[in-house]
């Protein structure tokens, strides 16, 4: 089987990583681990379940892409820039939407600290929270 970034994935294929990643449980597992080769496998034997024979590294690889590439889009949305599009955006958008975005600020002595802030800007949104 090939690894990596060798063979090109089908929409049925992503639809069904965009599946299990949008389950619950992965998604906080997802989002609190560097170390995630456990999970990626773990997807990866989910994925098999669903008829898609990938290994965890073209799973980990094709995660980072699509969250690359959705967050590359909402920048430019936020920007005002509404021409950038992807296929599955909203699918993303809304296992994506309230994740925290680790960021860094700068304290008063200039120091950075690492912050928590969403991920999404719109003001529908930041009226509720």
């Amino acid at each position: 089987m090939e690894s990596g970034a060798g063979k090109h994935w089908t929409e049925e294929e992503v639809k069904a990583l965009l599946s299990v990643w949008s389950e619950k449980n992965i998604r906080k597992q997802l989002h609190g681990t560097l170390r995630n080769k456990g999970i990626f496998i773990y997807i990866a034997k989910r994925l098999q379940e669903l008829g898609v024979c990938r290994d965890w590294k073209q799973c980990r690889a094709k995660y980072k892409n699509l969250k690359y590439e959705y967050r590359t889009v909402k920048y430019a949305h936020n920007s005002g820039d509404v021409t950038k599009t992807m296929k599955f955006f909203h699918d993303l958008d809304a296992i994506l939407r309230y994740e925290p975005v680790t960021q860094l600020a700068a304290e008063e002595s200039g120091r950075c600290i690492a912050t928590e802030t969403q991920l999404n800007t719109s003001p529908t949104t930041d009226s509720t929270q």
